[in-house]
């Protein structure tokens, strides 16, 4: 019987949804839908590190793109859907309602941030999270953060929610509990209205929520208790057990067969996860494989076999059962800007375009902004490897590895007469991929064997400089994963399992994963020449940190 899954990953501007044949992997149909809300830049204020996203943008970008897609498959696609799977950002929680729904979908908090998805790189609670390590460090209860790197940071749940229901009343009373976005959009597919029923995703959990079977699951009353009562009274209402993304959340509801346009009944919906780790699945990920998914950040996946002896890798994002592949040891890592920092630069040199009174038209300005990092990567590229350029951390939006501190800022050293856009591009981009060395660093420093690099996302596939700066910054090969939607295609990986086509993730993966479409090779002269530079990055960042903090 031909069959077909949906892979829907949502990303921090756009979600997109792919139709997938899970019997030879091949890519159907798909279609992006850009949250419009977010797009006018509604509920954020970036001065302040806080990014909110409305729920209505998640439901619209659902709805459309994966209408979107079954159009474009061909109607008889519609009725031999088997399975759906979902990817977002993370840790990207929201306050609910006993029923799942977010508070901000009802009409008194419909224009109140703290009542929405609370966005991965907001870091309004810095201060929550430095209470929290302080707490876990402090000797008086369990180490918490232990299977987290040994620091909880503010980009994590209980970080937000802390620091939410500290700042509004309001939220905090009407608030009956909390989900991540990777949990939402399975409940609301499958119309789940209990959140004690509603199986939650061993990856959110695990890695940002301090989840452990060693602890039982969350941490102790006590321990929360003592940061604020609200959490340990919470607590009874989250969850003690968790699911990795290969088990059913449950069937896809009648109400959302139709506004999906979805024709085939008992379609399987499965267990949410988060981006990059569906994402390496679809990248081909396997043991000493690092995959590195880069865009507005990375995040830095590898998966080990699971110890007999326990083993802590100190200073990345979590090491837990199952959160990659079931069965396997998932270990996270990842910087808290890639793209943004080259995004950041855009928006300063387009500052004079965007206030200029005679600009002629929007249209011309995004014309103009589309054109500049392809425009100063051809130039960046050109200027002699010799020739210094500025040096800078990678801490445009703090730092996620090693030991996440959102507190860091960027710093640069280096500028003289001569140091033009080109030239600070070019610093840019490296400091970029010295802080993905930095983490390479952390992990075979600790024993985690490497042995391939792996790739994708949307730099990856159209920016050659900073891939080639990569490769030989790192001095590896970076292999390119040839799928557009690798993250999608991941999360159609876990469809198929989930809808019972494949047994187990491994086959499904064989299955369905693409493969490569370039491999970037580290260039002799260039590796010895960044390697230098990266010796001085880190003695930049050494004084950053310690002498120089804001």
């Amino acid at each position: 019987m031909e069959r077909y899954v949906v892979g829907i990953d949502y990303g921090t501007d756009s979600a997109r949804a792919l139709i997938v044949n899970p019997g030879n992997g091949d890519e159907i149909a798909s279609a992006v839908h850009s949250y419009s809300r977010w797009g006018d830049g509604k509920f954020c204020k970036a001065s302040e590190n806080v990014f909110r996203q409305h729920p209505a943008d998640y439901i619209e970008a659902l709805e459309s793109s994966v209408k979107a897609a079954l159009k474009k498959a061909g109607a008889s696609v519609a009725s031999k859907i088997s399975g759906i799977a979902v990817d977002t950002t993370g840790s990207t929680p929201v306050a609910v309602d006993k029923e799942c729904s977010p508070l901000s979908l009802k009409s008194e908090f419909r224009n109140d941030p703290d009542a929405m998805f609370i966005l991965w790189k907001d870091h309004s609670s810095v201060r929550e999270a430095e209470e929290i390590n302080a707490l876990a460090h402090s000797g008086k209860f369990t180490d918490y953060t232990k299977y987290c790197g040994g620091t909880y940071s503010s980009e994590w749940f209980w970080a937000k929610i802390l620091h939410t229901i500290r700042v509004n009343k309001k939220v905090a009373d009407a608030a009956y509990s909390w989900l991540e976005h990777c949990d939402w959009i399975p409940a609301l597919l499958t119309g789940c209205k209990d959140c004690a029923s509603l199986p939650r995703s061993r990856c959110a959990a695990g890695h940002k929520a301090m989840w452990h079977k060693e602890f039982g699951g969350l941490p102790s009353d006590d321990f929360l208790k003592k940061l604020d009562p609200r959490l340990a009274a919470l607590r009874k209402r989250l969850y003690s057990e968790t699911a990795c993304s290969d088990r059913s959340a449950g069937v896809l509801s009648p109400e959302w067969a139709a506004r999906l346009g979805i024709k085939s009944k008992d379609v399987a919906v499965a267990v949410g996860a988060f981006d990059a780790h569906m994402g390496a699945v679809g990248g081909g990920i396997k043991e000493g494989a690092l995959v590195k998914i880069i865009g507005t950040s990375t995040c830095d996946m590898i998966i080990a076999p699971m110890p007999k002896k326990e083993k802590l890798i100190r200073g990345i994002c979590g090491q837990v059962d199952g959160s990659i592949i079931p069965g396997m040891l998932g270990l996270e890592a990842g910087q808290s800007a890639f793209g943004d920092f080259y995004a950041w630069f855009r928006n300063v040199l387009a500052w004079p375009l965007r206030n200029a009174d005679t600009l002629q038209s929007k249209k011309s300005l995004e014309t103009i902004e589309g054109e500049i990092i392809a425009k100063l990567s051809d130039e960046a590229k050109r200027i002699p490897l010799e020739k210094g350029v500025p040096l800078f951390t990678d801490w445009i939006n703090g730092r996620r590895t090693p030991f996440a501190d959102q507190t860091l800022k960027a710093s640069a050293c280096g500028f003289e007469m001569g140091s033009g856009a080109p030239e600070i591009f070019r610093g840019i981009v490296e400091a970029t991929a010295f802080g993905s060395r930095r983490i390479l660093e952390c992990f075979t420093s600790q024993g985690v064997d490497v042995r391939e690099i792996i790739a994708l996302g949307g730099i990856a596939k159209k920016s050659p400089f900073v891939m080639q700066t990569l490769a030989s910054t790192m001095n590896m090969p970076v292999k390119v994963v040839k799928s557009e939607q690798a993250c999608a295609l991941g999360a159609a990986v876990f469809a198929s399992v989930a809808s019972g086509i494949h047994p187990n993730v491994g086959e499904a993966q064989r299955k369905m994963a693409g493969g490569f479409e370039k491999t970037y090779r580290p260039e002799k002269k260039s590796s010895e020449i960044l390697s230098l530079r990266y010796e001085r990055y880190l003695k930049l960042a050494e004084a950053s940190e310690k002498e120089l903090k804001f």
